[in-house]
């Protein structure tokens, strides 16, 4: 995947720099530490972008660019993510003060999924800096969407799905077993007694009525004008086991294209999965709340995902180390989980990467390797909107889209030395 990109254009306009108080004050040090680790070159190359170079703040990104690919990803100078990161701060400055401000936030974006930690607040305030300028550079009549279109032609779900024909798409025997408890109204103390101590899965119904998400989200102009230049990475082909799978990089207003184009065509789905969205887009962050549940047990929140996609999107049999809400912002899935103690029949994989997920895929059941998985009890649900999920650490289990779908995922852990357990 190349990082290249061509000279920004001449502008009769000039737009303020970006704020860059963290480069600025630690780039003598950052470029020191890469220096001892061999990158002079690229040494040279920030020095001349930082005076304004634009074709040598490209060949430093370029060069940062071939670390971060010099090997597995773990193994990765994290003094090379950040000097990515300088590198994308110099070249997003360059195409903002051209007026190039998609060109600005796609590089930008880049630093924050590729680049490290040390100049994140920069990356932040210069991806706020940008899309606050670029909005009102835009006209008001491309944020309304096109003329004559209805409220439904901006409805991300507004389909609903037939019960046969829900039957028909999932796993054998769903729907027919025991089903996830629903509590509405469940109080802190309730969900840490009945639940979480307990290792149980419940729906929570009521606690999402409030978050603006609920009805921003099914909007998808609200979408493609809140993130539609931003970059974001997804997933394209069935599931991650699937040996035709890949990740790629595209413009969300891209990915929202091939979510309309995946309802009348026969294409790989692509799917923004396990991906820190609210990190990198702060106004998406604001539209949500994270859940009081998540605080049980003196926790401390992991991560905060989006899983983002059309109807049919797969995630195979596996499980997690961590406490997980999953809460159902737009459409609905379905759910089926099996517990912890039924690991040896799950037949995770030996591969170190894939251990937590099981070789039994649920959708075409290989009744000659794996003949007791449909004797296995298991509970199941359909997840609606406004819907919660909690899933308990270590309980396997797989997740069809039947809609287009939006979701949210809460991984959280008990802190060390509480007394909970």
């Amino acid at each position: 995947m190349s990082s290249s990109t061509s000279t920004p254009s001449a502008s009769s306009d000039c737009f303020d720099q970006f704020d860059t108080p963290t480069l600025d004050a630690q780039s003598s040090t950052l470029l020191h530490s890469i220096s001892q680790h061999g990158g002079y070159a690229f040494v040279r190359m920030a020095s001349l972008a930082a005076a304004g170079d634009f074709r040598a703040a490209e060949a430093a990104r370029e060069m940062a660019w071939e670390q971060l690919h010099s090997g597995p990803w773990h193994s990765v100078l994290p003094v090379w993510r950040d000097a990515y990161s300088m590198a994308c701060l110099h070249v997003a400055k360059l195409h903002f003060a051209a007026g190039e401000f998609k060109d600005a936030l796609r590089i930008l974006d880049m630093g924050l999924i590729m680049g490290g930690t040390l100049l994140r607040k920069d990356l932040d305030s210069a991806v706020d800096k940008v899309s606050a300028t670029a909005r009102s550079d835009v006209r008001v009549s491309e944020l309304r969407g096109p003329v004559g279109s209805s409220i439904s032609d901006r409805q991300l779900v507004h389909e609903e799905l037939e019960q046969a024909e829900m039957l028909r798409i999932l796993p054998q025997k769903s729907l027919s077993c025991k089903m996830v408890v629903k509590r509405s109204s469940l109080s802190l103390e309730g969900f840490l007694r009945e639940y979480f101590l307990t290792g149980s899965p419940v729906i929570i119904t009521d606690c999402m009525a409030h978050w603006p998400a609920r009805t921003k989200w099914n909007d998808m102009n609200y979408l493609k004008r809140i993130a539609g230049d931003r970059t974001v990475p997804v997933e394209v082909g069935k599931n991650y086991l699937c040996s035709k799978w890949k990740q790629e990089l595209i413009t969300f207003s891209q990915f929202l294209e091939r979510i309309e184009a995946s309802d009348s065509s026969s294409v790989s789905p692509t799917y923004l999965a396990q991906h820190p969205l609210f990190d990198q887009i702060n106004e998406l962050r604001k539209d949500i709340c994270v859940p009081d549940y998540c605080f049980t047990g003196g926790g401390e929140l992991r991560s905060l995902n989006a899983w983002f996609g059309p109807a049919g999107t797969v995630t195979p049999l596996h499980h997690d180390p961590h406490h997980n809400i999953l809460a159902q912002v737009v459409g609905k899935k379905y759910i089926r989980l099996y517990p912890a103690s039924f690991s040896e029949e799950l037949h995770p994989y030996s591969e170190t990467m894939l251990s937590n997920s099981s070789q039994v895929d649920l959708d075409n059941i290989d009744k000659g390797e794996f003949p007791r998985v449909l004797d296995l009890e298991f509970l199941d649900c359909i997840l609606e909107e406004g819907e919660m999920l909690y899933i308990p650490p270590k309980w396997w289990h797989y997740v069809r889209s039947l809609t287009r779908s939006l979701s949210v995922s809460f991984w959280w852990n008990v802190s060390e030395g509480s007394t909970v357990s």
